[in-house]
């Protein structure tokens, strides 16, 4: 099969939908498919202003080329940006069915720095871009419950998965920090609520691995932190299985895929009971409390042979297997493949 992915969202950057996205397509490949990707780095872009990581396409020369030489089988489209839109325009005027992931909450991330603009503009956006698509994949049953309530349709489940090879309980080594260890990994921005973590007076470390927008004024503020920077391979999987307790702040991920990297590296969780957490932690693996210190200190509590035999549930290639069955074939009833 001939499946084109659209994303907006791509490497270099560092965050759960490039993950996602790029061990489907790894997978995908293995199992004898053919995929092309249609990223921001095959166009001209600028750098989106507060958060230059995050490329902007604004002039996507070719971009029905490579769609029409490429000729797919099936289309899904990966995020609600400019690459995004692109590709809904084209399929809504070839008639080609198509896919849509609901990944991020946008609506609340742009509220956060823009507080003039209602969420609720920014959902009734999100459902414009969404409503042609024959599925739209939501990876949560909460996320799946949130979105029906503010109108959303045609909403399939598409969880995801973890490398359970690199991140792993054997990888703990001795780290230079007082314990206990509490570990944060994932962009730092303010829609990931950091402050909540930092703003807490802890027993042992904090530590803090990732970049983003945020980082300088977070290092000016908690100087008592230890800030590591962006960590990936081995390194990252090391720190992961070497902490007492991964904390996950955030209000606004809809999933949290760091939560599963830590659950395999056999450190428990500790989050607030929101979307992601709810769905993803039970109590033999982690914590939820909105009192984030009180879940840390129940999740510490956790075995951590227990975290690593729930997190082997969740695998790269079942997540891609169910993404291959959501998708809306391109056949013969539709429209010709070529048509001009």
């Amino acid at each position: 099969m001939k499946i084109l992915i659209v994303t907006d969202a791509w490497q270099p950057q560092t965050n759960g939908v490039v993950t996602t996205m790029t061990h489907v397509v790894a997978s995908l490949e293995k199992s004898g498919h053919s995929v092309k990707v249609l990223h921001p780095g095959l166009f001209k872009s600028f750098p989106l202003p507060g958060y230059a990581e995050v490329p902007i396409v604004w002039h996507a020369k070719h971009f029905k080329t490579h769609i029409e030489n490429f000729a797919p089988d099936a289309v899904h489209i990966v995020t609600e940006g400019p690459l995004g839109w692109r590709a809904r325009a084209f399929c809504q005027r070839r008639g080609w069915p198509f896919t849509t992931a609901f990944h991020t909450k946008f609506a609340e991330y742009l509220n956060q720095r823009l507080p003039f603009i209602p969420v609720g503009w920014g959902y009734g956006f999100m459902r414009v871009f969404h409503r042609p698509a024959v599925r739209t994949l939501v990876s949560t049953h909460t996320l799946i419950d949130t979105l029906k309530a503010k109108g959303f349709t045609h909403l399939h489940k598409w969880s995801r998965g973890v490398d359970t090879d690199l991140f792993h309980p054997g990888r703990k080594i001795d780290l230079p920090f007082a314990a206990p260890i509490h570990l944060y990994v994932g962009r730092i921005a303010v829609e990931k609520n950091l402050r909540d973590f930092l703003d807490l007076t802890l027993p042992g470390s904090q530590l803090v691995v990732g970049d983003g927008p945020d980082l300088a004024s977070l290092q000016h503020d908690y100087p008592q932190v230890h800030f590591l920077g962006k960590k990936t391979g081995v390194e990252l999987a090391q720190l992961f299985a070497s902490a007492d307790v991964f904390v996950f702040p955030s209000k606004t991920d809809t999933y949290g895929l760091v939560m599963l990297e830590a659950l395999a590296s056999g450190t428990p969780v500790a989050a607030y009971p929101t979307t992601g957490p709810l769905d993803v932690i039970t109590a033999e693996v982690g914590a939820l409390d909105e009192v984030l210190h009180a879940a840390i200190e129940q999740a510490k509590k956790c075995d951590r042979q227990a975290c690593r035999e729930y997190a082997q549930h969740f695998s790269w290639e079942q997540c891609a297997q169910t993404f291959l069955k959501a998708l809306a074939p391109i056949t013969d009833e539709s429209p010709a493949k070529n048509a001009n």
